[in-house]
């Protein structure tokens, strides 16, 4: 009886390598995997800076499909190799001169360094006309990368409204996110494009009103941060152990916030200020001057916004809400 392929094939003895094998198993080693046609319709895309959010969106863009991320280069090069890693995509570089010829550029650097890198792409022949160069920067302009720009590549930006503390947890949650968008039409097309189908919800906005947009985006994030910071120390100098603090601020933060989105910062206000309570504001101010200036300057001033708010609302004699304004001048 003729042995079946399978039964030929295991009956051979587990050291036993043909020749044409041994041949195929050493190419492997060398042999880039063949593209798939996909890939192949696919743009190529190298990534300068692999800090979190560079990390982020190589791990993001590979898994999309939105590019084939090719080349990756950072300053330090463990971070190259580890963004390489996380993505599970892209080969790590030790020079700027050594990556490949790209369809789109990411420069995910701080934004200080996003001009001056642009600038090197040129210097060090890295562009060709027609390539794409995009940043991730929240406050600068796409139009700020001048030397990419004269040269003949199309500039774009890119602003996820999503902080990268973590760039696992920022890639796993990332479908929903919304991102701003910056630059000229070819740019903006891809980035659509790339984004929506990482799961982002894109909108556009103007390059010259860009910083202040990014203001308003610092303040509700990175400030809210600090104002909460602000609030445990009020309650560190009244004796409450930090622990305690948190318990504390949890549920009236999580409350206000949840009311803001229901009904709007106007109606969302409540507290002295709303209720024209000029007594409470002027006695928690010299409470505030006596521990902490800094503190107390930080209370008059948003104390002044919620006044706006406040005569917003209408339902406060306005002498009462008067007399607040002279407590917050004092």
């Amino acid at each position: 009886m003729t042995s079946s392929r399978h039964e030929r094939r295991s009956m051979r003895s587990p050291g036993m390598v043909r020749s044409g094998e041994l041949r195929s198993r050493t190419q492997q080693r060398y042999i880039t995997p063949v593209a798939t046609q996909e890939e192949v319709s696919m743009r190529t895309l190298n990534i300068v800076g692999c800090g979190r959010a560079g990390r982020t969106f190589a791990r993001l863009f590979h898994q999309a499909h939105a590019f084939v991320v090719q080349d990756l280069y950072d300053l330090n090069f463990a971070a190259a190799r580890a963004c390489a890693q996380f993505a599970d995509a892209g080969e790590p570089v030790r020079r700027l001169s050594q990556m490949r010829p790209a369809q789109v550029w990411l420069v995910a650097t701080p934004d200080r360094a996003i001009v001056e890198t642009a600038s090197q792409l040129v210097t060090e022949n890295r562009l060709a006309k027609g390539n794409v160069v995009v940043h991730m920067s929240g406050a600068t302009s796409s139009l700020d990368m001048v030397a990419a720009i004269e040269f003949g590549a199309h500039a774009g930006s890119f602003h996820p409204l999503k902080t990268f503390a973590d760039p696992g947890y920022a890639a796993g949650s990332f479908p929903g996110t919304y991102v701003a968008l910056e630059g000229d039409k070819k740019a903006l097309k891809i980035l659509r494009v790339a984004l929506r189908k990482a799961g982002a919800r894109v909108f556009e906005i103007e390059s010259r009103n860009k910083v202040l947009y990014h203001a308003g985006s610092v303040v509700v994030c990175n400030y809210l941060c600090a104002l909460m910071e602000a609030g445990l120390r009020c309650y560190e100098a009244a004796g409450i152990r930090l622990e305690w603090s948190y318990k504390l601020m949890e549920p009236l933060v999580r409350e206000t916030v949840d009311n803001v989105f229901r009904v709007g910062t106007v109606r969302a206000l409540t507290g002295p200020i709303a209720r024209g309570d000029d007594a409470i504001v002027v006695r928690q101010l010299e409470a505030l001057r006596g521990r902490d200036r800094h503190l107390a300057t930080l209370y008059r001033e948003l104390g002044r916004l919620a006044l706006d708010l406040a005569r917003s609302q209408g339902s406060t004699e306005p002498r009462n809400l008067a007399r607040v304004a002279r407590a917050l001048r004092e």
